[in-house]
């Protein structure tokens, strides 16, 4: 039987809220907008949405085909930007994607523009830990599809998804597999669902639904 752990990234593997908002800030004022600085905190209220959603928030005053030519620009920047500085791990991350990759087979599936995974693994190294990724980016289908399309592409038997928000939760019941929740991220959850208070606790618990399911 293969089992796969599928994560989100925004608060469950990282936080790139500071230098997404840095650099699309920056971005935007290269292209000439007079407009008011793109702060971490905007970038949290949108963090897990669709790339047209943000746009539609952030940049709502603005024309539609040209917000979402300034945002896909954004993001194209943003790439680079993450490429270079990274984000912010939450603790001991490496570690328990080592211990974890022992027993389970690990991927990554997000509502981001194509390249920011990418950035991601090839800043820290972090691609050998990871069997296969899916965006909206590269498809424009959305979280719950593209969950769905990962874990039959890759032949999995039993998979959780492990994400910080109520969207990944859902995504998660509209894909057909477990959640784990990343209580430490961005959102809370409704429903009743596993709690990770911290990322190094993932074998721990995971160990625990597994011996919980024999019983």
């Amino acid at each position: 039987m293969k089992t796969g752990l599928i994560f989100d990234m925004d608060g469950t593997l990282w936080d790139s809220s500071a230098n997404v908002a840095a650099s699309w800030t920056e971005k935007v004022r290269q292209l000439g907008y007079d407009r008011p600085e793109i702060t971490k905190e905007d970038i949290m209220g949108v963090m897990g949405l669709t790339m047209d959603r943000i746009a539609d928030i952030l940049f709502g005053d603005l024309p539609e085909e040209e917000r979402y030519d300034l945002l896909q620009k954004c993001g194209e920047y943003e790439n680079e930007y993450l490429l270079k500085h990274g984000g912010v791990l939450y603790p001991d991350l490496e570690k328990t994607l080592k211990r974890l990759g022992r027993k389970f087979s690990l991927y990554i599936v997000s509502n981001c523009q194509s390249g920011y995974i990418e950035a991601f693994l090839e800043h820290y190294g972090f691609g050998k830990y990871f069997d296969d990724i899916e965006c909206y980016g590269n498809n424009l289908k959305g979280k719950g599809e593209n969950i769905a399309l990962l874990a039959k592409r890759n032949g999995l038997d039993r998979a959780w998804y492990v994400g910080d928000i109520q969207g990944d939760y859902d995504a998660t019941m509209e894909a057909g597999l477990e959640f784990i929740h990343a209580a430490y991220g961005f959102g809370k959850i409704a429903q009743e669902t596993p709690k990770l208070r911290k990322f190094s606790e993932l074998p721990e618990l995971l160990q625990c639904i597994i011996d919980n399911a024999k019983h």
